[in-house]
Order: C-alpha cells, then sequence, then structure tokens
C-alpha cells in the first residue's frame, strides 16, 4: 500500500507576474519512462483476476503518477486554468456520452458559449456546468454540502438533503485516508447513495485536491467513468452480483490503474498547452488594440472565448480583428471550424 505521505497535504506558493512572461521559467521536468512504462492499460486487467501483489504494483504506480503532477500543478502556470478547463471538457465529452447523449466537445462548448446567462444551456451543457465547476471552484469549497447538490443538479441526479448531509459527512471521514482508501471512499460513498460512478469520480477528484493542498482541482477521472465495474465477468444480469468498490480488489485495482493515467494524460496536456501559452505570451507586447491583456488573460485562463465575447473598452469588430490577427502569428486557434460563431482557444 502506497505510504500516506504521497497524500499528505503542502502549502502552494502563489506567483505573480507581468503579462509578458510565463509563471515560472524551470524547465518542466519530463515524466520518468518507468513510470510510463508502469502505468497499465486497464483492458490488459480485464479477464486476468487479482494476481499476486497486482494490488500494490498499481498503487505505488497511481501513487507516483499523483506526486508527479502535484510537481506540475505546483508550477502555478498562468496557463493552468485554461489547461484545468480543457480536461473538464474532455471529462464532459466522456461523461455526456455514456449517459447516452451524442453531444461532442464542439457543442458542449457551444451549449456554454454561446447562449446567454440564465438561458438553459441543455443536459449535456449542466453536465459540462458540472465539471467546469470542479474546474473553477476553490478546492477547500467543492465538497460543501451547497456546492455538491449543486453538482447532482448539473449531472441530472435525484436528491435530497439528508443525503446530501450524510455524504459530505462521508467524504470528509475519508480525508485522511492513503490514496486507495480516499479513491474508493469517493466511489462506494456515491454508490451507497445512489449517485453513480460519474458522481463518484467528480469527488474523488475533489478528495485528491484536497488532500494534496492544492488551490484547484484538476479534472482526471471523468474520462475514466467506465471505471469501477468488473470487466472481467461474463454473466447475464439476471446472474450478476454487485458488490462494493471497498471489497471488491478487481474494481479497486481498475480503478487505480485508471488514476495512474490520468494524471500523466493530464501532464502531457499541460506540456502542449504550455507551448502554445509561450507562443501567445511572446506575441502579447506587439498587440496594440485596446483591452489586448485582457483578452490575453481570458485566453490563459479558460479552455475558449466566443468572438463575441464582453470585453470591456473593446467593440466586436476590434475583437474580430484581434482574434484574426492572433491566428495569424500562430498564438490561438479557431475551434468551432464555422464562418461564423467563432470561437478561439489556446
Amino acid at each position: 500500500m502506497l505510504p500516506l505521505m504521497i497524500l499528505r497535504p503542502q502549502p502552494t506558493s502563489r506567483q505573480h507576474t507581468t503579462l509578458g512572461g510565463a509563471a515560472s521559467t524551470a524547465p518542466m521536468a519530463p515524466v520518468p519512462a518507468w513510470l510510463r512504462r508502469a502505468v497499465p492499460d486497464a483492458q490488459s486487467l480485464a479477464g486476468k483476476g487479482v494476481e499476486p501483489n497486482a494490488l500494490e504494483d498499481v498503487a505505488l504506480a497511481a501513487g507516483a503518477a499523483i506526486g508527479a503532477l502535484d510537481a506540475v500543478v505546483r508550477r502555478q502556470e498562468r496557463w493552468s486554468g485554461a489547461w484545468r478547463q480543457r480536461l473538464a471538457l474532455a471529462a464532459a465529452a466522456v461523461t455526456t456520452k455514456q449517459a447516452g447523449r451524442a453531444e461532442d466537445e464542439g457543442q458542449l462548448r457551444d451549449a456554454i458559449l454561446l447562449t446567454r446567462p440564465g438561458d438553459d444551456v441543455g443536459p449535456a451543457g449542466r453536465m459540462f456546468s458540472g465539471w467546469r465547476r470542479l474546474a473553477g471552484t476553490p478546492a477547500e469549497k467543492l465538497l460543501t454540502v451547497a456546492s455538491i447538490g449543486t453538482v447532482l443538479d448539473d449531472f441530472g441526479i435525484a436528491h435530497d438533503d439528508a443525503a446530501i448531509g450524510d455524504l459530505a459527512h462521508e467524504l470528509r471521514q475519508n480525508f485522511s485516508a492513503g490514496v486507495v482508501g480516499l479513491l474508493t471512499g469517493a466511489f462506494a460513498a456515491a454508490e451507497r447513495h445512489g449517485f453513480g460512478r460519474v458522481a463518484g469520480a467528480w469527488f474523488a477528484d475533489a478528495l485528491v485536491a484536497q488532500r494534496l493542498g492544492w488551490a484547484h482541482a484538476v479534472p482526471l477521472l471523468g474520462r475514466e467513468a467506465s471505471l469501477g465495474a468488473r470487466t472481467s465477468l461474463r454473466r447475464s444480469a439476471a446472474s450478476a452480483v454487485v458488490t462494493s468498490i471497498e471489497t471488491d480488489a478487481e474494481r479497486v485495482i481498475t480503478l487505480l490503474a485508471a488514476q495512474a493515467r490520468a494524471p500523466l494524460r493530464a501532464i502531457d496536456l499541460f506540456a502542449e498547452l504550455g507551448r502554445r501559452a509561450d507562443r501567445l505570451l511572446g506575441v502579447a507586447p506587439k498587440l496594440r488594440a485596446r483591452a489586448a491583456d485582457a483578452v490575453v488573460e481570458r485566453l490563459l485562463s479558460d479552455d475558449a472565448m466566443v468572438a463575441s465575447q464582453q470585453i470591456a473598452g473593446m467593440s466586436d469588430r476590434g475583437l474580430r480583428r484581434l482574434f484574426d490577427r492572433l491566428v495569424e502569428l500562430g498564438a490561438v486557434r479557431e475551434l468551432s471550424g464555422r464562418s461564423t460563431f467563432r470561437i478561439y482557444g489556446l
């Protein structure tokens, strides 16, 4: 089992920088090759049962992956907001599909960016809002009764105040556990209250962030929303027996394998967005448009923005011209593929 120190909270230091530079100039350490080799694919675990030492091996890989991600989070780079929100989009796309809906990432963006405040964004848009809430809300506020109720509403999950209060208490009880207990406890609590695996993934991500002392959670397990199910059993629905994740070693291994994969995927995206952000920050001093600084900050802090975004001191036409210039300079990308209602981001 992993030592508890892997999930020991540490204070984060905030860095203040000017628009022309990134928060950290130190190069990011690459993920060790041994760790990439050690992270198992969940499919390779299916049907093999629980081999000797499998739980310990996968738990070690998961802990090492979380440790590598912790080092990335603590860099406090200025594009961290865009990074977390891009991960939220990926989580929403997977969980929306698993809910039986057809919306892809582009349609999820449209649901949020092309509707007016107060308009109904639809079930898929609300699912995206739930993951955006995870990425954008201070970590210490994520697991309050009010926050849990709101995200369950976003996910379309029926609930009552008593169940939410009990759930919040259970999650607090798991706070001091190691990585295995923390993750399994989040999913088990969601299962006991009938909230499902999507909510369990959201709770687990929130718990990891709070346990490590991160300012904001990083959406990790949403893209692994099918985790926690026993995949090796090939039985009819009539003969299937539902077991708690806390007592099912195979489900624990599958969950830990997902927790090992997800941080490495997030680190790879962080490096990719970092290169794009460096390009944007490099051209920022050359921008002459009024309020260009505000546009750059918005691009660094969110997944995307629409060309008709209301920016103080800038007209719609001026904003469109600025985006055209940024695309020409290779500093941002047009993400919708449309000639109208265009959306831009790193």
